[in-house]
Order: C-alpha cells, then sequence, then structure tokens
C-alpha cells in the first residue's frame, strides 16, 4: 500500500486471518518506494507485479523489470476521465448529481474520477446552474463529522499541488477556495478551449473543468485527446448515439447515463497511459497472476503407430 494509507490494507491482513487464511498466504509490507516499492520491482524471484497508482511510478516498474528478471508488470494508472452531456439528456437534476459524485467523491482522489465536463452548448447553461445547487450539498468540514462529504486532501504535499489548478485562466463556476489549511472546496471551472494544464493534466483533487461543444463528434474528438484512458461517461437521451459513441470513447470503462467504475464482476482498467497488461475484477483478474502452457503428448506408447 502507498505509506500514506497503508491502515485499511492492514486490517484487510487481520481479516484475512480471522477468515483462515493460512498465515503467510497474504501478506502486507509497509514502506515508501525506495524502500519498499523498488526492491519488489527489481527482486529476481517475484515473478510478476500488479501496480495501481500513478503513471510515473507505473514507469519506474517498467524500468526496474527490463533492468532484472523481465518480471511481467501490469499497469492501473491515472485517468482524465471525460463525462459528455448532450443537448438530449434526460433529467438534468440527476445529471447534476451523477456528475458531482464523479468529480467530488473521496475529494476528487480517485482515478476514475470525473475530471472533464463536455456539455453542449443547448444544455450548459441549466446544467451549470443545476450543478451549483448541487454542490452545496457537498458538505464541507471536519472528516470525522458523518455530515461532511468533503475532507482534506491526503497530505500538504498533495494539497500544494492540487491548489495550484486554482490559479487558472478559466471562469470560476462554483468554489475555488481552500479551506481549514489542508482542504479544496468542490470547485467547478469552465474554460474556453481544450489546451490548458487542468484539461489535460490529471489534478487528482475536487476540481471539474467545463468545456462547452457543438456536437457529439466534437465531444468525442476532445474526450479522447489526452494521454490517459480509464474511464467516461456519457449522458444522452437517444441510446442509440449514446453507445456508438460508447464504442468510440478510448476508455477501459464507459457509463452511459450515469456514472460509476461497475462492479466486482465487470473488469477494470484502462488504455494508452492509464494502464495495459491486465485488468483488475472480474474473472479476467486472474489472468495476469497466471500462465499460459502448450502440452504436447504422444499417446501412441511407440513411433509405430497403433
Amino acid at each position: 500500500p502507498a505509506e500514506e494509507t497503508s491502515l485499511t490494507t492492514l486490517r484487510v491482513a487481520e481479516l484475512a486471518l480471522e477468515a483462515g487464511f493460512p498465515g503467510g498466504v497474504f501478506n502486507v509490507v509497509t514502506g515508501d518506494g525506495p524502500a519498499v516499492g523498488e526492491p519488489i520491482g527489481r527482486h529476481p524471484d517475484i515473478d510478476a507485479v500488479s501496480f495501481t497508482g500513478s503513471t510515473e511510478t507505473g514507469r519506474r516498474f517498467l524500468k526496474y523489470s527490463s533492468e532484472s528478471n523481465l518480471k511481467e508488470v501490469v499497469l492501473e494508472m491515472g485517468g482524465k476521465n471525460p463525462c459528455i452531456v448532450m443537448d438530449d439528456a434526460k433529467d438534468l437534476d440527476a445529471v447534476a448529481a451523477h456528475i458531482c459524485n464523479g468529480a467530488f467523491w473521496n475529494m476528487g482522489q480517485n482515478c476514475s474520477a470525473i475530471s472533464r465536463l463536455l456539455v453542449h452548448k443547448d444544455v450548459k447553461h441549466p446544467l451549470l446552474e443545476k450543478l451549483k445547487e448541487v454542490s452545496k450539498t457537498w458538505i464541507v468540514g471536519d472528516p470525522l463529522d458523518p455530515a461532511t462529504r468533503v475532507g482534506p486532501l491526503i497530505s500538504s504535499t498533495h494539497f500544494e499541488k492540487v491548489s495550484g489548478y486554482l490559479a487558472s485562466n478559466g471562469k470560476v463556476i462554483v468554489g475555488g477556495q481552500t479551506l481549514h489549511g489542508r482542504t479544496i472546496e468542490p470547485t467547478i471551472i469552465e474554460f474556453d478551449g481544450h489546451d490548458g494544464k487542468n484539461v489535460i493534466e490529471e489534478i487528482f483533487g475536487p476540481i471539474l473543468s467545463v468545456i462547452e461543444v457543438q456536437s457529439l463528434a466534437e465531444a468525442v474528438s476532445l474526450a479522447n485527446a489526452t494521454e490517459y484512458g480509464l474511464a467516461a461517461s456519457i449522458f444522452c437521451g437517444d441510446g442509440t448515439r449514446a453507445l456508438r459513441a460508447a464504442r468510440a470513447l478510448r476508455a477501459g470503462t464507459v457509463t452511459v447515463n450515469c456514472y460509476g467504475e461497475g462492479d466486482a464482476a465487470t473488469p477494470f482498467g484502462g488504455y494508452k497511459q492509464s494502464g495495459f497488461g491486465g485488468r483488475d475484477k472480474a474473472i479476467h483478474a486472474h489472468d495476469q497472476y497466471t500462465q499460459t502452457k502448450t502440452l504436447w503428448v504422444d499417446l501412441s506408447g511407440s513411433n509405430e503407430g497403433f
């Protein structure tokens, strides 16, 4: 686990023992990258590594593999996930609720978080008004208070990184302020184009970038105009158009008229720099931990036939 978030994984190890796992089958090794991650990546007796984290660290595991035993590496990394809302989208109240959940859940510290909203010009204004109202329900405060929905970011270092995206050249629609030392309030910023760092780089915080589009074709083109391809969502009243766009979106998980990651029964992973080598969850997750072998057996008993 990451050094900032190891307690949950240690608890899973305790539960594994309570559930009857034999000792030593499920192991958790805590520590930072140089002390734990790199030795795992370079160890000659480890045959495979499945890594979830940043694209930068994922590149390091490929390097460790190439410089050691060429172990298999499966990567699930970053995202810059688009949400497309077309002019025939139904129930903008529900759409706004899905978008806010996708953008602000876990303070946006989620690889599949909605980071870009590509909204048709004809529904942009009413949707932004809905988003303003829904964002008010995302209460900022003490993370130990059950009423709180947005608390501090994971570390001071990460807070400094994310807060840097508030100083943009866009139009702030919602939020835009830092609170309580390490908290960023839910923020929505509208941009004129798709070439600034806010709409290109992974933020990993509660900041949603809005870009107006003229058509579904433009929306799909902009959605794919990123080095990432983890998740995407589309809200469209025409099911045929929605499915056509879903197929064209270069993302491992695409939701139609909702936001989500799927569940334990559906494979999860990305295209491009969001990762490769396998999928997490579902039956497909087993593939990254197995090898395919071919056996040829001569059943005749001799070379003379029957």
